[in-house]
């Protein structure tokens, strides 16, 4: 009998991200589903990342619906959580345009997620294989 994980509760999802370092961005290029993994933050504006400004990504981000994943899973047992965000992401800086938000980096851009919906849920561990 295959029991259901858990889910988690929006303000524990953020919690659990703000822990998090590196996600996964998940768009679409010609209709086909792709996954970058990526360096973020979050803020209270939503989960905030860098790319090169010539970044096919953020040519296919811009102004689209994506969804964006972290979570952290134990490589003894398997235990662990996944947050899943789902929102629209814009690019809120562009390189030698007067940056809306300034980049670290000469030719970076920023892109925000604003996330609309929030879930997770925690895994829970096995000794078996």
């Amino acid at each position: 009998m295959k029991t259901e994980l858990p889910w988690l509760g929006e303000q524990r999802c953020l919690a659990l991200l703000e822990s998090a370092s590196v996600g996964r961005v998940v768009y679409t290029v010609g209709a086909l589903p792709a996954v970058l993994p990526a360096r973020f933050r979050l803020d209270e504006h939503g989960v905030t990342l860098r790319a090169d400004g010539g970044a096919a990504l953020v040519r296919a981000v811009d102004g689209s619906l994506v969804a964006f994943e972290a979570d952290e899973i134990s490589a003894v047992d398997g235990s662990g959580w996944s947050v899943t965000v789902l929102g629209p992401a814009r690019v809120i800086a562009q390189p030698g345009g007067g940056p809306v938000e300034s980049t670290a980096h000469s030719g970076q851009v920023v892109i925000r997620i604003h996330p609309e919906l929030v879930t997770g849920r925690t895994l829970h561990g096995s000794r078996t294989p």
